[in-house]
């Protein structure tokens, strides 16, 4: 026997509707490429995305295609995220922080039909036009007089000229709930960036899952600043969760220098933020030098790479702010776990619930965790037995797009190349990623675990822990290091500050001081290229 209850596709043009019926006057607001402030709201948005989904249809781009954007966080970005996606069409978000000629190789692999693109990204789409034959037009995000007539770009258009051509009135399609919805690319630290496909079915129960409250815990009362790019794994699926509960959205556009994100905070009055560990270090940065506190800001989400514990205890002891750490992945839409704190924590003492906050956190409700060893045997989760992570889920990567690479699953799971514990309260804790453990003398060492102690000393800017090979031991870490400008910090100072915090083999053999950590298109450590800097580099004790 089966219910009898309604059925109604999950759709991205759903979220827009109900946000446009239900909470129209909710604003969203913009700092632009032309460095103003726009204010725009769930009303409009709706209004342009349909007159989006009208210019789609005059370029004969048919339901299932692909359409690019090269594009900051913005308005104009959102109503594409609902225009695109909700008339049927795909939404490719580009990193322009990609090498141009992977962007190009990203826009040919997806078939992109159109591309949009801010102003800043203008450069890139000149260098790359000529190579990608497939796209019918070029569409920049800006208004009529502000198109450039100079580019040689055949198919080039105004975004608001192009829109202004078209009406507001659209009835969006009925879908199958499992038609593709947006495509992202991974970052391609090795190899080409592969694509994950996101269905209309994931995105919207991704959307719902984030507003849960041991999740982000959005909702009408919050003003959001998503600091996490748009063209990052759709900026963590805020900008359809916001549809959903009616939070007001704030946008930093380009600008995400530590005085540009508090100056925002202020005056919109922002309770709840989103970004990465490098984006809220340059801010902390900020604020210190200047002697600034938060008027409202009380909550922040950080992901992307390990937080580390000195961050998430300066914005609670000097600030107020609660962290909320999370960890996923591009495969994984990306949300996967979040860590707060459980009613019988609340009696702990703030080290011992800091411990606790410094983990990954808890699965969020329909994401299943587990821990294999070497051999394909499931772990215990006691919080001690190290394996390589693996998950599943109904927003979780099935087969990349094009089914590039083969099957990545194993028996239905999908290996994260993380390795990790799990407690018996279901907390993840990231050691590290598989290709970075160093193994020494038969024992593992966190090249996290060491980098998080780093960076809690006052002089360390940022810090990243790399194995060494080493005829003795196989490997030991060095710790390569950003210190502050004009530190004093000497090596054997910065070794001494380990000392009694972590195991004496734990501690690294030696310390480099870098003038920059090479960072990827996400904002995270790339140590392949730290490895390229550093050839020819041999340990002390060798």
């Amino acid at each position: 026997m089966q219910g009898q209850m309604q059925h109604s596709p999950l759709s991205i043009a759903s979220l827009i509707d109900f946000a446009e019926r239900y909470h129209p006057e909710v604003e969203i607001v913009s700092r632009r490429v032309e460095g103003d402030i726009h204010r725009s709201n769930f009303g409009e948005c709706a209004q342009r995305a349909r007159q989006i989904a009208n210019g789609l249809d005059e370029l004969s781009i048919a339901q299932g295609s692909r359409v690019g954007t090269l594009a900051w966080n913005g308005y104009r970005h959102m109503e594409l995220y609902y225009g695109v996606s909700g008339s049927g069409r795909v939404l490719h978000t580009i990193n322009p922080r990609l090498h141009p000629e992977q962007v190009a190789y990203i826009v040919n692999h997806a078939e992109d039909e159109v591309v949009c693109f801010d102003m800043t990204f203008l450069p890139i789409i000149n260098g790359i036009a000529a190579h990608c034959p497939g796209v019918k037009a070029w569409i920049a995000l800006c208004d009529a007089d502000a198109l450039p007539t100079d580019t040689g770009l055949n198919n080039l258009h105004s975004y608001e000229a192009w829109i202004a051509k078209h009406p507001a009135t659209y009835t969006w399609p009925t879908l199958d709930e499992n038609d593709a919805s947006c495509l992202c690319y991974t970052s391609g630290t090795t190899g080409n960036p592969k694509g994950v496909l996101y269905s209309h079915r994931s995105t919207v129960l991704h959307a719902y899952a984030g507003a849960l409250p041991d999740a982000l815990n959005l909702s009408s009362r919050d003003v959001v600043l998503p600091v996490v790019p748009m063209f990052h794994v759709n900026a963590w699926g805020i900008p359809f969760s916001a549809a959903a509960v009616g939070c007001k959205l704030v946008f930093p556009g380009p600008a995400m220098d530590g005085k540009s994100i508090h100056d925002l905070l202020e005056a919109e009055e922002v309770t709840f933020a989103a970004g990465v560990p490098t984006v809220w270090q340059m801010l902390l940065s900020h604020m210190s030098d200047a002697k600034l506190h938060f008027s409202t800001l009380k909550r922040t989400v950080v992901g992307g790479s390990a937080c580390p514990p000195a961050m998430i205890k300066r914005f609670r002891d000097v600030y107020d702010v609660t962290v909320l750490h999370a960890w996923g992945m591009t495969e994984m839409s990306p949300l996967g776990t979040v860590c707060s704190l459980r009613k019988h924590h609340l009696s702990l003492s703030p080290d011992e619930q800091l411990k606790i906050l410094c983990t990954q956190g808890r699965p969020v409700y329909g994401v299943d965790l587990k821990i294999i060893d070497d051999e394909g045997n499931a772990l215990p989760h006691d919080g001690k037995a190290q394996g390589e992570l693996l998950v599943r889920g109904p927003w979780i990567i099935q087969s990349y797009f094009k089914s590039e690479g083969g099957d990545p699953l194993i028996d239905g799971w999908f290996p994260t190349g993380d390795v990790a514990t799990i407690n018996p309260e279901g907390y993840l804790l990231i050691t590290d990623r598989s290709k970075d453990v160093i193994k020494s003398g038969g024992e593992w060492i966190s090249s996290i675990d060491v980098e998080n102690l780093a960076m809690a000393h006052d002089d360390v800017v940022m810090a990243a822990c790399l194995g060494m090979p080493h005829p003795k031991w196989d490997e030991r870490p060095m710790l390569a290091v950003v210190k502050k400008p004009d530190s004093p910090l000497t090596s054997a100072e910065l070794l001494a500050f380990f000392v009694g915090k972590i195991s004496k083999f734990q501690i690294p053999d030696d310390v480099v001081f870098v003038d920059a950590i090479p960072l990827g298109a996400t904002g995270k450590m790339q140590k392949v290229k730290l490895r390229e800097q550093l050839a020819g580099y041999t340990l002390p004790s060798i």
